[in-house]
């Protein structure tokens, strides 16, 4: 469409002149905000602002057998729902080829740091049986940077976990055996280029002028764990190297909030 063209065309050129529409800097997060205890029923939960970006997170844990080649392993799975409401390209049914990257690029980053105790995880007491930790992250409402959202509203959600007491085989959730052991916490940074520029938290209009992203992810002890790239973006070792220094600041800056 001629409109989103010179949209494009107007976020392209104010970054070309070292500017965004907002009149943030370049490496500049929106407002962000986190609240936690969001779902009464859910072991843990949080909901991430990140300027209009909402993404909310819920945690479950439940008994299930382990994977047959890992029996002294607790199972941690995350999956993504994009609700029609937040954006006007969201649209209802099975998970989409969007909603599952997002999952893996969260899951990826949070599994490469163990930041979860899985083995802990098998030490439920009952023969055969270890805890699935399931983390549940809905898009609320889409205005860029949804990795970086969801990745703090899942961190938050996971370090206010409580596991339930464990009786008779089974889990009684009413009661708690304390919080989910955590070893350490991880948190998304992801940059998004336009003209060439890296922008940090870019908005939906940013996003759709972009060539690409990169999303690096970090550890709370100061170890770069996964990374991910989207688009024909192309980049040089020198380039990665930056954006990973800056990463690691920017991810012990969003771990503030949690």
């Amino acid at each position: 469409m001629i409109v989103d063209e010179v949209k494009q065309d107007y976020i392209k050129d104010l970054i070309k002149n070292g500017k965004r529409a907002d009149n943030r800097g370049m490496l500049d997060y929106r407002p962000i905000s986190v609240q936690t205890g969001i779902i009464p029923n859910a072991e843990g939960s949080a909901l991430a602002h990140i300027g209009d970006t909402k993404v909310l997170a819920g945690v479950k844990l439940d008994l299930m057998t382990p994977f047959a080649d890992r029996p002294n392993e607790g199972v941690v799975i995350f999956n993504s729902e994009f609700s029609p409401m937040a954006h006007p390209e969201f649209e209802a049914g099975p998970p989409n080829e969007k909603s599952i990257e997002l999952a893996r690029v969260i899951d990826r980053g949070i599994r490469s740091a163990d930041v979860v105790d899985i083995k802990g995880l098998s030490e439920t007491g009952i023969e055969g049986k270890v805890l699935g930790v399931y983390i549940d992250l809905y898009v609320l409402d889409h205005n860029g940077d949804l990795t970086d959202a969801a990745g703090l509203a899942a961190m938050a959600a996971l370090s206010t976990t409580r596991v339930p007491k464990m009786e008779n085989n089974l889990l009684v959730r009413s009661e708690s055996s304390g919080n989910l052991k955590l070893a350490r916490m991880a948190m998304p940074t992801t940059f998004t280029f336009v003209n060439g520029v890296p922008l940090i938290d870019a908005t939906n209009e940013e996003e759709v002028a972009s060539e690409g992203m990169v999303t690096i992810s970090t550890s709370s002890d100061g170890f770069i764990c996964a990374g991910q790239k989207s688009g024909s973006l192309g980049l040089k070792r020198e380039k990665l190297v930056e954006l990973a220094d800056i990463a690691l600041n920017k991810g012990k800056e969003l771990l503030r909030y949690v």
